[in-house]
């Protein structure tokens, strides 16, 4: 049967010069900890530290790359145990498992590959390339492992080296899974909440108002005036904070950020709360409320990540069936520059603001979020995420926006992951990446190697440690 081969020089450049350049400047760089500003791994994993179920339930349910590209040729959703725990059409593992095996040859030349191929040999030592034939035998060696107490979340944690993770969270949660970490004298990692509020800032879903009025009792606030709600907001903000957050998530339809005058918000406000409000009046708002999440940025100094312009459940049938996240939401054009002209003019050069622009839009980067970060000291170039955190568009990204702000002014590499064991893949993708971009600056004499490697070592570590204000 044929054997997964991790070449030592992945991702490295073909050209013997810039290889052994790259060889270097990896080395440097190659075992230095993780710091994960934002990813989507349930806390609860590591709260509980209960070993992984089985193979479908760690590498395939949870990660919408892999459900999506399986649904596009043609595998039923309800055939690959989504949503986790179903319980309409339950699925047992091994036939999900079988699944992936049986369509191995659908992933060729995808990331998903490269992050499933590295989680098989390096994280569990499978390196057998999954296939029909075998899929019964991987499954079995692979639950076999899982059953390890080596290959719980807590020891994987260690050995995978993260030294921060960053999870997504509701603004209405009570982060009982962070509390129940940071008071465990046994749990030696990092695990930070990220505040996202998109749910209680729109009122175009048609769950707002309920949503508002979850807002309300968390923070024994009462939410039915304007007033109310933007101090709701502020003290789960607060909360947060005081449970180790230092981000905020933003995940708009667009980047718009007019500003309401205080009496036009409340009226609004008022009238979304009763059904009544236009969709006009609605997106107002909700561009109204980025700005003022600005505000309160400036305030207690939570970073903001923006990453507009995704139509959500493209598919209304699916979303229906199966609810978000499964894979069908599809990235659609953005617009920047104007778009956010309001914020920046207001908070752009605040000392205490600090925005993270990313983007699925490629275009964008060398025409206007490079440009913005350019020049406003508080806007950093968030890192090709989601449909680009693909190995040519990282190199395509690096070459967009380098010219315009350098190295600096870039975040640093988020995983944007639900699929823990992908964690140290999809890094230490990042990482040989940035240091074959940085081998050729360095073959072209536009860039010396003691400063390449303290460059790589700022972008792997150093860069999203100080952009997200997470102190060691």
């Amino acid at each position: 049967m044929s054997e997964i081969e991790l070449h030592p020089d992945r991702l490295l450049p073909t050209d013997p010069r810039q290889r052994s350049i790259a060889r270097r400047l990896y080395d440097a760089v190659a075992r230095l900890p993780i710091i994960s500003p934002h990813g989507h791994v349930d806390p609860g994993i590591l709260a509980r530290d209960e070993p992984f179920p089985d193979p479908a339930s760690l590498f395939v349910v949870p990660d919408h790359y892999v459900t999506r590209l399986l649904h596009a040729h043609g595998v039923p959703l309800d055939r690959l145990g989504v949503p986790p725990g179903n319980p309409v059409t339950p699925v047992e593992p091994r036939e999900i498992w079988r699944t992936l095996c049986e369509h191995w040859w659908a992933f060729r030349g995808t990331p998903s590959r490269y992050w499933l191929e590295s989680e098989l040999v390096e994280v569990f030592g499978i390196r057998l390339r999954p296939s029909a034939e075998n899929a019964d035998r991987l499954f079995d060696e692979l639950s076999e492992r899982l059953a390890r107490p080596e290959f719980r979340p807590r020891a994987l944690y260690e050995r995978f080296g993260i030294e921060v993770l960053a999870t997504t969270d509701d603004p209405a949660s009570d982060l009982a899974d962070h509390k129940a970490l940071a008071e465990d004298p046994t749990w030696k990692g990092r695990v930070i909440p990220t505040f996202r509020p998109d749910a209680y800032v729109d009122p175009t879903r048609p769950d707002w108002p309920r949503a508002i009025e979850r807002l309300g009792a968390v923070s024994d606030v009462d939410t039915t005036s304007y007033a109310g709600y933007i101090e709701a907001l502020e003290k789960r903000r607060a909360y947060f904070k005081a449970h180790g957050a230092t981000a905020s998530d933003h995940g708009a339809p667009d980047a718009g950020s007019e500003p309401l005058t205080p009496s036009e918000a409340s009226r609004i406000f008022a009238a979304a709360l009763k059904g009544t409000a236009t969709p006009e009046e609605a997106t107002a708002f909700r561009r109204h409320m980025l700005t003022e999440m600005a505000r309160m940025a400036c305030d207690d100094g939570l970073v903001m990540q923006l990453h507009p312009a995704v139509l959500r459940n493209h598919h209304t049938a699916t979303y229906e069936r199966f609810g978000p996240d499964v894979g069908c939401d599809i990235p659609t054009a953005a617009e920047y520059t104007r778009a956010l002209r309001p914020l920046l003019e207001r908070y752009g050069t605040h000392p205490n603001f600090r925005i993270v622009l990313f983007t699925t839009d490629e275009d964008v980067f060398s025409r206007e979020i490079a440009p913005l970060a350019g020049f406003y000291p508080s806007v950093f170039v968030g890192a090709p995420w989601w449909f680009i955190d693909t190995p040519d568009a990282i190199l395509r990204f690096r070459a967009a926006v380098t010219d315009t702000v350098g190295f600096h002014k870039t975040a640093g590499f988020v995983d944007d992951t639900r699929a823990y064991c992908s964690i140290p893949a999809r890094h230490d993708m990042a990482r040989r990446l940035d240091c074959a971009f940085l081998a050729r600056l360095v073959a072209e004499h536009r860039l010396p190697e003691d400063e390449a490697i303290e460059t790589a070592r700022d972008l792997a570590y150093h860069l999203p440690a100080s952009t997200f204000r997470i102190a060691s």
